[in-house]
């Protein structure tokens, strides 16, 4: 950095402002090579400008490599058209930013290159890009200092492009299907519509403690106790808990409702969603993720919880004792002591079937004891109508068939609480005097907006798809 800071004084000595407040484009990289023959015969001046990548020196001459958000682009200096000012472009190192005014022309090789009439130094960086910056693969860097994966490694930024475009098509998709986008509180007095932990903080203007929302789920249902047929939100939910390869403390969702449906109509909204996001990203009807392959088909598969889990357990799950999931539980290194009962089978379904589910798949059927914002199946009063759409072992939808009857609801929140299930911390009165205002029937989703970006870009960590993930302090 020193030598830097000794050139930044050098131009500030010549009168060269390191840090003007613009420049005048007149085409990127990218319209340059497109438009390469009208503008070379023409002779047209170009303007463009871009970080510098590479320098090349040749005595009188050199060359340098610049790119900006759309291509990379040769640039030619030579000192016999700029005169004097081409000794200041010692000055410049790898990483500043210049503009460049020019002509156009191919070098021998073939190579489009502006030969420089003029430049300009437009930010003069203080620190070297790493060593080895060009393919940067240490994954902590890549992680914690996103700016430098992003120049290192172009093709990244091509990842978050295309998270922008998908995340553009999921709204679009809800939209033309006549769903109101929504904004619904981040910071809730009482958090819920999930098991999870919350971040905690407080609201010194109310004098209250409030919670980072863990899901929206009870603020849109009260739209639709409001009039509301079809709502939705994409939004950013926060977990206090682990972090790994498909969890970030900080997440997008999406969550739906709609009025006068259930889950098996919600079943089919997904298999629209999953095809309509395909459609737009290729013309296959197959996926690779993590050098699996899979076809997507329609109707997806489906299997109940209960019984797949029973059947791989060789009992009845619903009927086994507490004592017996412990031990289930301990046989599986599930740490099951801080759980409750609906936990712990729900984390021996992940660890013995859930992982192995790799085509797409509506996991049905859940039990009760798991589920409390979900109606009671039709035909078993121990399970409801609720479904997980699965996919590559990983889950990456959840969706009830909304519960609307309040005194049953209440009946669920109370059971919640005496078990201290994570999720609650004392009932929601205000939803629940909403719901005993009237709420249609009504069929919900959540989906994971990252999971699904990480399946439909390949990608093999949630950290991979978000741009700024939460990581352990650095020592």
């Amino acid at each position: 950095m020193d030598e830097r800071l000794r050139k930044l004084a050098e131009l500030r000595k010549m009168k060269i402002n390191p840090y003007p407040y613009k420049y005048e484009r007149t085409h990127t990289f990218t319209e340059l090579k497109e438009g390469f023959e009208k503008l070379s015969q023409s002779e047209e001046i170009v303007a463009s400008c871009g970080r510098i990548l590479a320098i090349r020196g040749h005595g009188k001459t050199i060359f340098a490599t610049l790119t900006d958000e759309t291509s990379k682009m040769q640039v030619y200096f030579r000192q016999d058209r700029l005169g004097d000012r081409f000794a200041v472009f010692g000055l410049f190192d790898i990483g500043d930013f210049i503009g460049i005014k020019g002509n156009l022309f191919k070098t021998k090789t073939g190579e489009i290159t502006i030969l420089v009439s003029d430049f300009a130094l437009l930010a003069k960086t203080l620190r070297p890009l790493p060593e080895k910056w060009h393919g940067l693969k240490d994954v902590e860097i890549r992680y914690r200092k996103r700016y430098l994966d992003l120049i290192a490694n172009p093709e990244i930024r091509e990842i978050f492009k295309k998270r922008t475009r998908l995340v553009g098509l999921i709204r679009k998709f809800f939209d033309d299907h006549g769903f109101v986008e929504m904004e619904t509180p981040i910071l809730q007095p009482i958090y819920g519509g999930g098991e999870a932990n919350p971040f905690k903080t407080y609201y010194n203007a109310l004098e209250r403690d409030m919670y980072l929302r863990i899901a929206d789920e009870l603020y849109l249902k009260r739209l639709i106790v409001g009039g509301y047929e079809k709502v939705y939100e994409i939004c950013r939910d926060f977990r206090n808990e682990g972090i790994d390869r498909f969890h970030n403390p900080e997440f997008s969702m999406i969550e739906v409702y709609q009025a006068y449906t259930d889950y098996e109509g919600i079943m089919d909204l997904v298999e629209h969603l999953v095809e309509f996001l395909l459609d737009n990203l290729s013309s296959s009807k197959t996926m690779v993720f993590c050098d699996r392959e899979v076809e997507f088909k329609r109707p997806f598969k489906r299997i109940k919880y209960t019984d797949t889990l029973s059947e791989k357990l060789g009992f009845d799950i619903l009927s086994a004792k507490e004592s017996e999931v412990d031990k289930l539980c301990k046989a599986h290194g599930i740490d099951y002591k801080i759980l409750s009962t609906g936990a712990k089978i729900d984390k021996l379904f992940s660890e013995l079937i859930q992982k192995y589910i790799i085509e797409p798949t509506f996991v049905i059927d859940h039990p009760k004891v798991i589920s409390p914002l979900a109606k009671v199946h039709r035909k078993d009063e121990r399970l409801v109508e609720r479904f997980e759409f699965i996919m590559f072992g990983i889950e990456l939808a959840n969706a009830f068939s909304e519960l609307n009857d309040p005194v049953e609801q209440r009946k669920r929140f109370e059971a919640q609480l005496a078990q201290k299930a994570e999720g609650i911390s004392k009932i929601d009165e205000d939803f629940l005097e909403a719901l005993e205002y009237g709420m249609p029937p009504c069929g919900g989703l959540g989906i994971g907006i990252d999971r699904l970006l990480m399946i439909l870009l390949d990608q093999p960590s949630i950290r991979d798809v978000i741009l700024f993930p939460q990581l352990r302090q650095e020592r």
